[in-house]
């Protein structure tokens, strides 16, 4: 069955689905996204992702030309219309079609593009979540503002081809000698006391919006947490690492640049979290 997507205010089938050769997030990626999981038929944690957005676009002087309740409708309905139980809504904003290939930012005349569509998969019952996921790292060579979730991904995608090339399932980022994230996830350690270390915000990595929700799950949970930087070496003596993003919740990783994590199998903290982040969502 086609499914049907959403651009400009029309829901259309995917092979209708069409934008400008001049749309200025395909010459110059200038654009914003999201992705909202879908559990259940519902959405995932939907108004931290449109806070999310509304920041990205302030950062780069973006008009998102609906409101979050039209934003929720519209997301709605494309679950309905598609059928969808488990998987992901992506969202995309560019400044839109100005007309030809010109740097400067157009005027206000000219509309933002706005596209939606689903992505059937599998969350809850991921498999990696018992088998857990193999990493290497990398150069982090993004731009240096992170934190605005931008369609600029040509560096992830290169250190996620890096890590298929290893035969890894995913590569965390490493600048100034400290792990930054991973090419689609947020990173976190477990210390032999039990204590979870993760990387504070700032313009180094996305504000994740499961990660948001997993420090306080952990606090509330009397789960110590500690936010500060550490380095691919102090990763490798830790009692658990995982990863935490939209769609993969929290999963294990269980080798590090080929050296195994502890027994190498998904650790108490890294399960007792997705479990409670799994009911939260649920």
């Amino acid at each position: 069955m086609q499914r049907l997507v959403y651009v400009d205010g029309e829901y259309v089938q995917e092979h209708n689905a069409k934008i400008s050769v001049f749309d200025r997030g395909f010459l110059f990626a200038d654009a914003v996204y999201e992705v909202t999981a879908v559990v259940n038929g519902k959405l995932a944690e939907f108004d931290g992702h449109v806070e999310r957005l509304q920041r990205s676009c302030r950062e780069l002087s973006l008009t998102l030309p609906v409101t979050p309740a039209e934003l929720k409708s519209i997301h709605l309905a494309l679950i309905a219309q598609n059928k969808l139980t488990e998987g992901a809504i992506y969202l995309q904003l560019s400044r839109g079609n100005a007309g030809d290939r010109d740097f400067y930012f157009p005027g206000a005349e000219v509309k933002p593009t706005l596209v939606m569509f689903t992505q059937a998969r599998a969350i809850i019952d991921n498999p990696k979540a018992e088998t857990g996921l193999r990493v290497v790292t990398c150069p982090d060579i993004r731009w240096h503002r992170r934190d605005i979730k931008t369609v600029g991904l040509l560096a992830a995608c290169m250190a996620k081809e890096y890590a298929h090339h290893h035969h890894a399932d995913d590569a965390f980022m490493v600048e100034d000698g400290f792990i930054t994230e991973g090419s689609s996830c947020n990173c976190y350690i477990v210390l032999h006391d039990n204590t979870v270390v993760t990387r504070p915000l700032s313009h180094a990595i996305l504000h994740g919006i499961t990660r948001h929700s997993l420090l306080k799950l952990a606090a509330s949970n009397h789960i110590k947490l500690e936010e500060r930087l550490f380095t691919p070496q102090e990763a490798l003596h830790a009692k658990e690492i995982f990863i935490s993003s939209a769609t993969t919740f929290v999963l294990p990783v269980v080798a590090l640049d080929g050296v195994t994590i502890a027994d190498g199998k998904p650790g108490v903290i890294t399960r007792r979290l997705r479990e409670i982040y799994i009911s939260m969502v649920e």
